[in-house]
């Protein structure tokens, strides 16, 4: 199907062709297990034919390979256009399906409708997948919203856009909260974590203070020396807020600082900072950020270094290449790559395409994805209080921002599940894509969480999958009906009459019998067809899909190839700039 052919009516999402699934469905797919409905089932060579003709004239209407059994959409010949309300989807969607049965087409599918319709839209995607890209940006062009489109992308900085993971927050300790979840957190880990969240915590503090936006390769700068920052602080409180001769008392200090006498921590510490910390031990000063600045700084190197290490090889990772200009983005100089940030993204209608490049390095995807998650969550919780005009402006309701997260699995960490429960009220919406239930429970860490996750969605649309758990999390929500079924019995019996003669009786029965059975079968959800789902739609209505495929061929806003977009991107960003590197609301 054209996307320009996707049927629009006001208020709904075009999903596919279908039907509703009843009882007299599942009766008529018990039917068709009969050993005399076989032949029926079996695809006849001049369809095969057919299909074999259309796939070597490329002709967009070709279907997929033919694979599994095609009886679960038969069984109803009267098809008709299958809808998801718009207003359902604010409680978020989660589409399963095991790999190449047509997750991501899907998403195409809902991409395109989203981007026609006008609203903000943000697609997450772990992998980097080429077509997902290109069909974003190829929507964003036909749509005329082209200058609104923005690629982030982990594997292809040159052409990405900028985008600061820990700049923006509503609480100062969010960025230290941002950092401390990417590390191990269980058993002894906890403990370092803990510690590794107060030290970076602190160094946010003291940034903040100074008038600087935090960012990752600050943060690593002072994790590995903290000198400098205390330096810095101190000597920029001190102004502020001490008599003209505490500068004299410092320089007096210094001067007379003698090695043998210092403890240990502060043995071949620079001696402007140990007469600093000297200085402000001496006088009674009240400031959280500079007392936490000074608990830091008396740590004993080597007991710091210790203690710290679990946070150096993460920040490493965050700040090593190309991708740290692209995280760590300097304010006011001359990158033409656009600076991205949230709430002007929705602020302009914008479109976010966002590629992680999971494959090359599954650490720096999932903290920048954790990242942007809890940026959302903190840029939800401000419209809420304050609208999309911001503070002391009228209040204006913010657009419907749709989040597509493919591969969602790769993406979920203590960040995505306030996004899920807590940001409906500002119109964001989420349709999460993933394999099995069980990825999302490897990932959060036990099956508890994997349900306090998976409950936070309204819309289930099922594909094929191959894990039975997981088919099972629709079956069993179905409630069970009457199959009838139909035997025959024949039989016959002889008689002796009183003229000694035999005569014969016999008789044919049809037998009804009436059982109770589930809707749907686990095996029915593992045998779909690729391109063909189940959707659990406004409430709990069972509805059997087949979804279009996206027709690419003579497609004039699609780009030919990947270089040709990149090259795009790249000359677009030098035009455009929608962004500020926030310091905080």
């Amino acid at each position: 199907m054209s996307p320009t052919k996707i049927p629009q009516k006001n208020g709904m999402v075009f999903l596919g062709e279908g039907f509703q699934w009843t009882q007299k469905h599942t009766q008529r797919l018990a039917d068709t297990r009969r050993p005399e409905c076989q032949s029926y089932l079996t695809p006849r060579s001049a369809l095969r034919a057919i299909c074999s003709e259309q796939s070597k004239q490329g002709s967009a209407t070709s279907p997929m390979p033919l694979s599994g059994r095609p009886e679960l959409h038969g069984v109803e010949p009267k098809k008709k256009s299958v809808w998801l309300n718009s207003a359902d989807r604010v409680g978020h969607t989660l589409v399963l399906g095991t790999t190449r049965v047509g997750k991501t087409r899907l998403a195409e599918l809902l991409i395109s409708q989203d981007i026609r319709d006008g609203h903000v839209v943000l697609v997450f995607d772990p992998k980097g997948d080429t077509e997902l890209l290109q069909r974003t940006y190829a929507e964003a062009k036909r749509w005329g919203r082209v200058e609104e489109f923005f690629m982030f992308h982990l594997g292809y900085p040159e052409a990405s856009c900028r985008y600061n993971a820990i700049g923006r927050f509503s609480r100062i300790t969010e960025v230290a909260t941002r950092i401390a979840n990417q590390l191990p957190g269980s058993g002894n880990s906890n403990a370092f974590r803990e510690f590794a969240w107060r030290f970076v915590n602190i160094i946010a503090h003291a940034l903040v203070a100074l008038g600087q936006v935090p960012n990752y390769i600050k943060i690593r700068k002072y994790i590995n020396d903290i000198e400098p920052l205390f330096i810095e602080y101190t000597r920029n409180f001190l102004m502020r807020t001490q008599p003209a001769g505490w500068a004299a008392e410092v320089k007096q200090l210094e001067r007379s600082i003698n090695q043998r006498n210092l403890s240990s921590a502060l043995k071949g510490r620079d001696r402007k900072a140990v007469a600093l910390y000297q200085y402000v031990q001496s006088v009674e000063i009240e400031d959280p950020v500079l007392e936490g600045l000074v608990s830091a700084f008396k740590y004993d190197r080597t007991y710091f270094d210790k203690i710290v290490s679990s946070v150096g090889p993460l920040m490493e990772k965050l700040t090593t290449g190309p991708v740290s200009e692209l995280i760590s983005p300097v304010e006011g100089n001359t990158d033409p790559r656009p600076l991205m940030e949230w709430l002007s993204v929705i602020r302009n209608q914008g479109i976010v395409y966002v590629g992680l490049d999971a494959l090359s390095d599954t650490t720096v995807a999932g903290a920048v994805g954790n990242s942007m998650f809890a940026d959302l969550v903190s840029v939800a919780g401000y419209l809420y209080k304050f609208g999309v005009n911001g503070e002391n402006q009228p209040f204006e309701r913010p657009p419907q921002v749709c989040i597509h997260a493919d591969e969602f699995n790769e993406l979920i960490g203590d960040e995505f599940v306030p996004l899920l429960n807590k940001s409906g009220g500002t119109g964001f919406q989420v349709t999460a894509y993933t394999q099995t239930i069980s990825d999302v429970e490897a990932r959060v860490g036990s099956k508890a969480k994997s349900g306090q996750v998976t409950g936070n969605f309204n819309t289930l649309i099922m594909l094929r999958v191959k894990e039975l758990a997981t088919a099972e999390i629709l079956t069993k929500q179905l409630p069970r009906v009457e199959v009838r079924g139909l035997a025959s019995a024949t039989g016959a019996s002889d008689t002796q009459e009183s003229n000694g003669k035999f005569s014969f009786t016999a008789r044919n029965e049809d037998r009804l019998s009436v059982s109770e059975e589930l809707t749907l079968n686990p095996s029915d959800i593992v045998a779909l067809p690729r391109g063909q789902a189940f959707a659990l739609l406004e409430g709990g209505s069972l509805w059997k899909v087949k979804f279009p495929l996206p027709r690419n061929t003579n497609d004039p806003h699609m780009p030919t190839n990947l270089t040709d977009l990149l090259n795009a991107l790249k000359q677009s960003n030098i035009r455009k700039d929608i962004s500020s590197i926030a310091t905080n609301q």
